[in-house]
């Protein structure tokens, strides 16, 4: 029993160390530190595209569109319009990271195309307020 006890702590204090050191994620060299957040990927993550070629794009294509949210068709549903189009996109309730976002202000979203027989939908993974 003591011998099992004794290698229950020993293991402990061993792995303590290593699940720690675990945090944070890829930081890109060319990103100012006080830019970086909590672990994750920090760099251009899609291609700048506007509506109407992300409409010509492959499914599962990752991409970034600027422009405004123009109104909520759904509980994480979206209307998104830039000057070529709208687009519905998808953004999960954590993706806002407690911003505020009028039809007014310019946004850009970055996530992945998503193409059912002929509709196209961005499930957005970020989403940055432009100035």
């Amino acid at each position: 029993m003591k011998k099992s006890a004794a290698l229950i702590a020993i293991m402990t204090l061993v792995t303590t160390p290593v699940l720690a050191a675990q945090q944070g994620g890829f930081v890109d060299p060319n990103t100012p530190a006080a830019s970086v957040k909590q672990g994750g990927f920090s760099g251009n993550s899609g291609t700048v595209v506007t509506v109407k070629q992300a409409q010509g794009m492959k499914d599962d294509s990752w991409v970034t569109l600027r422009g405004n949210i123009e109104k909520r068709t759904g509980d994480e549903d979206y209307l998104f319009r830039d000057a070529t189009g709208t687009m519905t996109v998808e953004i999960d309730h954590k993706r806002w990271e407690g911003q505020t976002v009028s039809p007014k202000e310019n946004v850009e979203l970055t996530g992945e195309l998503d193409k059912e027989d002929n509709a196209i939908e961005m499930d957005v993974k970020q989403v940055k307020k432009l100035p």
